[in-house]
């Protein structure tokens, strides 16, 4: 999980304005499993509740996405100062395989026991339970694309992981580390916040965030330099179904004066739209047209406007962009 140790403000004022409440975002299933023991003996009791309570594949799948992000909590301080890889030696494939499996196993209990780890446990520690109540689940690792400065990057890192699980036929992608919380840079720490997105996300908005190292989905090539260049988008984009339409490029070539039009879907005008500038004050937008199902405006590009904007649609942060001015000719 890659988490700037650094970042702009305003890029996480979204934090404070989260204004639904956990009860508001728990389907059945989550509510079931939200009474259930922060703890159990073993994984295998664990799995055992789960295959009881739950009778279909993607109420299972949801289920154990849920007692992860409600229960293991993400060890920032295990990012900053990763253990040493541990080295070992074999002398057979048979051997080899025995060692990766007993450091793979050690992995899922240390995260279920200490309740505490980074995304390789979270990811192995949903594959484990996913497998142990007969569903098919994978781990992919890849990139991830969380803060403003990864608009624009010029390649991708290895940095982050996920799972996709098999659920009637078809592979759901699943990040159970960020449905777990988010990191607040105000505060200096990880901030536990359930986020039921990244259970069966969308594609399309999970690879707006994400990029496997294979790049690579279900055999369909993913496009690098969309993943590096797109705009940064947020939680509620995905909650809310905003699609942003226009600008698909996150890297905006501006001069001063010049008019930037936006527009995004599933909005209206009974929203409230704006963004800020560079002092970090919220500018209502006052142009907004509803066209095709959503809202077109324009914002102009002046002094006030920093190296980076961010929308907002009632108070949480949507969608931002990098800022370049045009050469003078």
């Amino acid at each position: 999980m890659r988490i700037p140790k650094t970042a702009f403000v305003f890029l996480f004022l979204h934090i404070f304005f989260l204004n639904f409440t956990f009860a508001q975002k728990l389907s059945e299933v989550d509510k079931i499993v939200a009474k259930y023991p922060k703890s159990f003996n073993t994984t295998e009791k664990l799995a055992q509740k789960i295959e009881k309570d739950f009778n279909s594949d993607h109420d299972r799948a949801r289920a154990i996405y849920t007692w992860i992000a409600l229960n293991i909590k993400y060890d920032y301080n295990a990012f900053l100062n990763p253990p040493k890889v541990r080295g070992f030696s074999y002398s057979s494939e048979a051997e080899k395989q025995r060692k990766i499996k007993q450091l793979n196993d050690d992995l899922i209990q240390k995260a279920f026991n200490s309740k505490k780890a980074v995304c390789e446990g979270f990811t192995a520690l949903y594959q484990y339970l996913a497998e142990s109540v007969g569903l098919k689940c994978e781990i992919i690792r890849g990139d991830s694309k969380t803060s403003l400065r990864d608009i624009g990057r010029k390649t991708t890192f290895s940095n982050h992981a996920w799972n996709m699980v098999l659920i009637d036929k078809k592979w759901r992608l699943v990040d159970v580390t960020w449905g777990q919380g988010y990191y607040d840079s105000s505060k200096g720490r990880m901030v536990n916040d359930f986020a039921p997105i990244y259970f069966d996300t969308d594609p399309d908005y999970f690879f707006a965030k994400h990029f496997p190292d294979s790049g690579s989905y279900l055999g369909t090539r993913l496009s690098k330099d969309d993943f590096l260049n797109g705009p940064l988008i947020y939680n509620k984009t995905i909650e809310k179904d905003y699609k942003i339409k226009s600008p698909e490029s996150g890297i905006l070539e501006v001069r001063n004066g010049e008019k930037l039009t936006f527009e995004i879907k599933n909005v209206s005008k009974s929203n409230q739209v704006f963004y800020l500038n560079k002092k970090n004050q919220p500018v209502k937008v006052q142009n907004a047209k509803e066209k095709r199902g959503g809202l077109e405006f324009q914002i102009l590009y002046d002094n006030n406007v920093g190296e980076y904007i961010t929308i907002f649609i009632d108070t949480n942060s949507i969608v931002s962009y990098k800022l370049v001015q045009k050469e003078r000719i």
